[in-house]
């Protein structure tokens, strides 16, 4: 079973605060506890995913799409759309005088995997996947240990 919210958000330096709240609000009422730490890393990637969308997206576009979706096995997956097709690259570790760069490399620490989906004319669509650090079962229960 998949539970999946998808909402567009005005590209703005407000959106990503709002992103971080929405994406909470889903994750809780899809029974994850507020702060466990897997709501912690999903709500961090989406802040992540959404402040490179506004810092790097194309000028004119007005919006841009977030979805999250919690899956049988309790991981969670984040996508955001947009309409540029310029591929997000992760350069070399920022220093701490850096004041940018960190994003990606976030992204890269907390997820178990990301990557860049094109869509073709109309941008594209970067992912991230959390594993559940204890695998549930379609009822919401563990599987017992052997």
């Amino acid at each position: 079973m998949l539970r999946r919210e998808a909402f567009r958000l005005p590209r703005h330096p407000a959106s990503v605060g709002f992103a971080r709240y929405r994406v909470r609000q889903h994750l809780a009422s899809w029974g994850h506890a507020s702060n466990d730490e897997m709501t912690e890393r999903v709500v961090l990637l989406a802040s992540e995913l959404a402040a490179n969308v506004v810092r790097h997206g194309p000028i004119l576009e007005r919006e841009f799409e977030m979805a999250v979706t919690a899956r049988a096995d309790g991981s969670c997956f984040i996508a955001v759309s947009d309409e540029s097709p310029a591929q997000p690259v992760l350069h070399d570790v920022p220093t701490g005088e850096d004041e940018k760069g960190r994003g990606l490399h976030l992204v890269d620490q907390l997820a178990q995997n990301w990557g860049v989906r094109p869509r073709g004319r109309h941008g594209k669509t970067v992912w991230a996947l959390v594993r559940h650090p204890r695998p549930h079962t379609v009822a919401g229960l563990q599987k017992p240990r052997r």
